[in-house]
């Protein structure tokens, strides 16, 4: 059992997978805008998430320069946020939301992710978490690397015992730099994570309460 004073969660993979909804609204965005550029599958996606914004364009949008990289990611974002924020279908893995409300009952919650300013939030209040979520850190408003920011929440909130929860590989490393433990989503988008240092693994969220105890 490991012992801690916040867990830290991550998001796609971890908490939801939004990959088919946001898959159509990317194509939608590519379509009206630069039909040149290939469109996008869930699969592919799964593939890239987790990555900063700005590494995703490069990779999706090759044929563009850095200008219309930056103006299609953004109209990507924003068709996503909408198409997010209107979908009704229950795209969370099962017993998250029951677990992180259970959870914050007891041990402080983070997010960090590699996302576009304003999704956590709205992650949170589709959800109905906000609640239970202390602070939160993502790549769109800071600008750092995940590592950076899990660093800045601990630091922020002046956990000496904090615990990372992501499901691959550049979670993983990014929990690493930070000096911070890591769970392992295994059911998540990331693989074959089995012979990493990780701490501990979890195949469904409903496990985290007993694989975690307060400091």
């Amino acid at each position: 059992m490991i012992k801690t004073d916040g867990i830290i969660l991550d998001i796609d993979g971890t908490i939801w997978n939004t990959t088919p909804v946001v898959a159509q609204a990317w194509n939608k965005a590519i379509l009206s805008t630069y039909p040149q550029v290939p469109t996008v599958t869930a699969d592919i996606l799964k593939t890239q998430f987790g990555k900063t914004m700005d590494v995703i364009a490069d990779n999706l949008f090759s044929i563009l320069n850095e200008t219309q990289k930056k103006d299609l990611l953004n109209k990507c974002c924003s068709y996503e946020q909408k198409a997010l924020a209107q979908n009704e279908k229950d795209i969370t893995y099962p017993n998250v939301v029951k677990t992180i409300r259970e959870i914050s009952k007891k041990i402080p919650l983070f997010i960090v992710s590699n996302c576009q300013n304003g999704y956590i939030e709205l992650t949170m209040d589709k959800l109905e978490i906000r609640t239970c979520i202390s602070d939160w850190e993502c790549f769109g408003h800071s600008g750092l690397s995940k590592a950076e920011n899990i660093s800045l929440i601990v630091q922020r909130n002046k956990l000496k015992n904090p615990v990372y929860v992501g499901d691959t590989e550049g979670d993983f490393l990014s929990c690493k730099e930070a000096g911070v433990p890591f769970i392992w989503a295994e059911y998540g988008f990331g693989k074959n994570l089995e012979n990493f240092d990780i701490a501990d693994k979890i195949t469904d969220f409903s496990e985290l309460p007993s694989k975690i105890s307060n400091s």
